[in-house]
């Protein structure tokens, strides 16, 4: 036995190796297959090792002064000197500042008091006001820790005085953490897992749409019929807007009844606009299924374009940490501009004002998405 197993080696070899080959050689055939295994490594290396920040920097900030001093100067000039924070705009009123951080405009607001300067210089330790958009702890947390050690030493350079930590501190900094102030995860999470659960299945049900119907030999039967492109499109895309609605019901009362997750704003407004993102995802799972030959090579463009939404929405990673190319990238996906919705109405309590910007850019990314698969469902069909 050991001598016939001996002899038929050379055998088994030849068989594997032309097994080896002709997998070798399908593999090179789909080339789908084989750039996703090359795609998705040097992806993940480029979000991970570039744009993955967990120290938020250069966080957008506001400034409301009700005096112009030279005390308000310096801690202008020292908010712009910091990489933490990144003066972006110098407001008139409350109203403008609360508008600008429930919009997400900004994550920070300093608030510069009427007499600061003169009382500052009398010794009576006036209060400067910082209100932080808490909504994401993480891009809170330590931009709030560093701006006592910048404004104390802006106030102790401009009084003249030494910059020690033994100093007795001549004001006291009143921090207002706005939307989650005792920075409970699950206030950030829940809203954003909303977005990333329908952005999964609505991109995997629709991608397969059409390469199923290929596959079971039913896409002949449907071109026969008299019906256009769009309107195919239109009738394979509606079950699903419904499922989308049950599955965000769903996660919209065990995140109220479990986790204790507000829902500050109006559910009309919501539904609305989550209305329009899942509009968008379909009719980019819908191209991906025109696109695709087969069922396996729409699920991976599905997980190649499900992957950058996960890092770069803003979902996993505070998105103003970014560095500004990562920041592009994530303005065209749809679930970054769709975060900021559901966390802004859930949170914030925001209305269509403060989000408007956010639902066009996915009413565009939609009618853009919309287009190209009509016009490749076209193609497809000739």
């Amino acid at each position: 036995m050991t001598s016939l197993a001996i002899r038929r080696w050379p055998g088994a070899l030849s068989r594997t190796a032309a097994m080896f080959i002709k997998e070798f050689l399908q593999l090179r055939r789909d080339r789908l297959t084989f750039a996703t295994m090359i795609f998705i490594p040097l992806v993940q290396l480029m979000l991970f090792g570039f744009a993955i920040n967990t120290t938020p920097r250069h966080l957008p900030t506001a400034v409301l002064a009700y005096e112009d001093s030279d005390v308000g100067r310096s801690i202008l000039a020292a908010l712009r000197n910091t990489s933490y924070f990144d003066l972006v705009q110098v407001v008139r009123s409350e109203a403008d500042m609360d508008h600008l951080m429930r919009s997400g405009r900004v994550l920070f607001g300093v608030e510069i008091p009427a007499g600061f300067e003169r009382a500052l210089r009398r010794g009576d330790r006036p209060a400067l006001l910082i209100a932080a958009d808490a909504s994401d702890p993480v891009a809170a947390g330590t931009a709030l820790g560093a701006l006592d050690g910048v404004v104390g030493t802006a106030l102790a350079r401009d009084r003249g005085l030494p910059d020690t930590t033994d100093a007795v501190p001549a004001f006291e900094i009143r921090q207002h953490r706005r939307y989650n102030p005792a920075a409970v995860t699950s206030l950030n999470i829940v809203p954003g897992l909303l977005g990333v659960i329908l952005t999964m299945t609505m991109l995997i049900f629709t991608a397969l749409s059409v390469t199923r119907e290929i596959e079971r030999g039913t896409m002949e039967s449907l071109l026969a019929m008299p019906i256009e492109p769009l309107e195919v499109m239109i009738g394979k895309i509606t079950p699903y807007v419904v499922i989308g609605f049950i599955q965000a019901a769903l996660i919209l009362t065990f995140g109220a009844l479990v986790f204790e997750v507000p829902i500050a704003g109006s559910l009309w407004l919501l539904a609305a606009l989550s209305t329009l993102f899942i509009g968008a995802n379909l009719a980019i799972g819908y191209s991906f299924s025109t696109i695709a030959q087969n069922q396996l090579q729409a699920i991976q463009m599905s997980f190649m374009f499900f992957l950058p939404n996960i890092l770069l929405s803003g979902f996993m990673f505070p998105f103003a940490g970014m560095p500004r190319w990562a920041q592009f990238i994530g303005e065209c996906l749809p679930l970054t501009h769709y975060i900021r919705i559901v966390r802004g109405i859930m949170l914030k309590g925001a209305g269509f004002s403060d989000l408007h910007a956010e639902a066009l850019a996915l009413l565009l990314l939609m009618l853009i998405a919309m287009t190209f698969a009509v016009r490749r469902f076209r193609r497809t069909l000739d």
